[in-house]
């Protein structure tokens, strides 16, 4: 359970919080418990730790740290941002209805529609932008609002008050995946929503060196459930994992300044290239960034005036921002969704909502913000000589 966190503020929280004192050494970082079961006391009595499956105090204290980041009383750790999707789907019962946003990662969709629809789940999709799009498309059935904000990978934003709102009048679960915000950015649970999911593979360890997802919540009730399903089926994130990240939400607030910069920086140079048709960037041309985001991130996505083959010349002429899977690390990545991320989309879905061959994906990183736009003016050169020979 969260820990009070008083009147301290989010970087304080971040480097303090999740810690494990006591111990003999005076070890000033939380130590990495790699032991599988425990000492058993006499049967009847306490004995804390008993099977790490059910819990360990590596993962117990980087749950802790989640739940404080998130202003939340509960937090799960698990082998995947997908396990903990997994895990809240598993509050539903066979023929539950799923409103989710349609602008969606591509992942999510997939274990939406070819494995959980097996099980008598049903799903709509909306798209989200105006909260009334969600209690349109309530059923009967439906027990669960899903979406993310920004969304993946055209950058929406979702008001998570609004969407709470309509979902609490109607006794519905909110689901909000905040990886590309971070808790540091936004709070959903702050805005009423119930259950917030992270990746960690992303920002929240930001080195591109772990996989894990967590989810975190207030509601008792909720929290009974998604323990149950957490040690029930075992997809718990491992020891070693769980010290990763705990070690990289520490700098989650200086890492998330940097992307934001760069990002912005990436958006108003790319404003500027005649081959760029759209760009997709939270708060891109409003301030405030809206949906209470305190920045506006590091994701950034726009589309290409070319074909299929010159847009895959332009991802593959970068060099800093590497041709890779994945978001939120220190590092610059570049994705083309179509044929990556969200690759197992229909094509008439996919391209419906606006996951078309020329979109591209970047993940800003933290490097110099001249070397990011130098290695991109390079890139768009290459591809000028293609669109110009065409």
């Amino acid at each position: 359970m969260n820990k009070k966190s008083g009147n301290k503020r989010f970087e304080t929280l971040a480097v303090h919080s999740g810690k494990v004192r006591g111990d003999e050494t005076g070890a000033v970082t939380t130590p990495i418990f790699p032991s599988s079961t425990y000492e058993m006391k006499f049967p009847g009595e306490e004995s804390g730790y008993v099977y790490s499956r059910w819990s360990n105090p590596t993962r117990s204290a980087l749950e802790n740290a989640l739940a404080v980041a998130e202003s939340g009383e509960h937090g799960f750790a698990f082998a995947s941002g997908l396990s903990a999707t997994d895990a809240v789907l598993r509050l539903l019962k066979s023929g539950d209805h799923v409103v989710a946003v349609s602008d969606l990662y591509g992942g999510t969709h997939r274990l939406f529609e070819k494995l959980m629809r097996n099980f008598n789940l049903e799903f709509d999709y909306v798209d989200g932008v105006d909260p009334k799009t969600f209690e349109r498309a309530i059923k009967d059935n439906t027990k669960l609002f899903w979406f993310e904000t920004p969304t993946n990978p055209l950058m929406k934003l979702i008001n998570i008050e609004e969407v709470s709102a309509i979902a609490k009048k109607h006794n519905i679960i909110t689901a909000v995946d905040n990886t590309f915000a971070t808790p540091y950015l936004q709070k959903p649970l702050e805005l009423g929503a119930d259950i917030v999911m992270h990746s960690l593979s992303k920002y929240i360890s930001g080195h591109c060196d772990v996989i894990g997802g967590a989810l975190i919540c207030s509601r008792e009730d909720v929290a009974d459930q998604l323990r149950l399903a957490q040690y029930g089926v075992g997809a718990v994130l491992g020891p070693f994992d769980s010290w990763l990240v705990l070690r990289g939400l520490k700098t989650l607030h200086l890492r998330m300044e940097r992307h934001s910069f760069n990002a912005m920086k990436v958006v108003e140079y790319l404003e500027t290239v005649d081959l760029v048709d759209e760009i997709y960037f939270p708060g891109q041309n409003e301030k405030p960034v809206p949906n209470k985001m305190i920045m506006p991130g590091g994701m950034v996505s726009f589309t290409i005036k070319a074909d299929l083959d010159t847009v895959k010349s332009f991802v593959m002429s970068t060099s800093l921002f590497v041709l890779a899977e994945s978001l939120g690390g220190v590092e610059s990545l570049i994705n083309h969704p179509a044929t990556m991320t969200h690759a197992s989309i229909p094509k008439e879905i996919r391209e419906a909502n606006g996951v078309i061959d020329g979109l591209v994906r970047l993940s800003v990183g933290i490097e110099h913000i001249d070397d990011l736009l130098i290695d991109l003016r390079q890139a768009f050169e290459v591809i000028k000589k293609m669109v110009k020979t065409a």
